[in-house]
């Protein structure tokens, strides 16, 4: 054995909390191996305990659900995920919140979270503000784009936050605290293989909002591609903070 070899550097790894099967991390996967940076998954519905530090871990990924940050009741791990958010702030971790997880961020910066007069669910154009032209993951990307949505609770921008995107619905559509984490209600993270998943697991919610899982599916071939290469700059710059240290 050559002694005198170096030790090979430890990946780092990410840790990502999933709160449904259907909502997996998508095209942010794809950066993260690229990056050759390892995922630690904490799947709530398999009842993986939530850790109360991030440790050695590089940063924190909090992904979209079905439940609403304010029914701790029904989803007590809620609350232990908002402990975990705060100490990533704290510590000067990357935070990256989607959906639920923006709306997690958001109220552990206090924020109030609410239901939105309605549900906006498909494809809806996403405005993006001023601050995102000089914005580390923003800038130099099309100010106008047609993203995909699916919420029913809205927020207001955080304190000390900095707004990034607003649709025409809801003004809150993105942020950015400090300088290294950022929250983003719609999903840029999706595929075509989570969009059919989703329509298929929320199907119950579609009828109620009449909207027909076809319109969705429809609209996803014109818009999609785009999406995806937005996403893909936004969030391989995301991942370089990870290993920014």
């Amino acid at each position: 054995m050559d002694k005198s070899r170096p030790k090979r550097e430890a990946a780092a790894s990410v840790t990502i909390l999933q709160h449904i099967h259907c909502e997996t991390p998508g095209i942010i996967s794809d950066c993260l191996q690229t990056a050759g940076i390892d995922m630690h998954f904490v799947r709530t519905f398999d009842k993986n305990p939530i850790p109360s530090n991030l440790d050695a871990q590089a940063g924190l990924i909090v992904m979209g659900g079905p439940m609403s940050v304010y029914e701790h009741g029904r989803f007590p791990f809620l609350l232990q995920e908002q402990r975990l958010i705060e100490q990533a702030f704290k510590d000067d971790k990357p935070v990256l919140g989607v959906c639920l997880g923006s709306q997690l961020m958001a109220t552990t910066l206090g924020a109030e979270v609410r239901s939105g007069r309605q549900k906006e669910i498909g494809w809806y154009p996403v405005t993006l503000m001023a601050s995102a032209a000089t914005d580390a993951l923003w800038q130099e990307l099309p100010s106008l784009f047609t993203a995909y949505h699916w919420h029913g609770d809205v927020y207001d921008l955080p304190q000390s936050a900095v707004s990034l995107a607003a649709s025409e619905m809801t003004p809150c559509q993105g942020f950015r605290y400090g300088e290294k984490a950022y929250g983003f209600l719609f999903h840029l993270e999706v595929t075509e293989k989570m969009i059919k998943n989703m329509v298929n697991e929320f199907s119950g919610e579609l009828e109620v909002e009449n909207i027909t899982a076809e319109s969705i599916i429809a609209k996803t071939k014109d818009y999609l591609p785009e999406l995806q290469t937005i996403g893909g700059r936004v969030f391989g710059r995301w991942v370089k903070l990870l290993k920014s240290g």
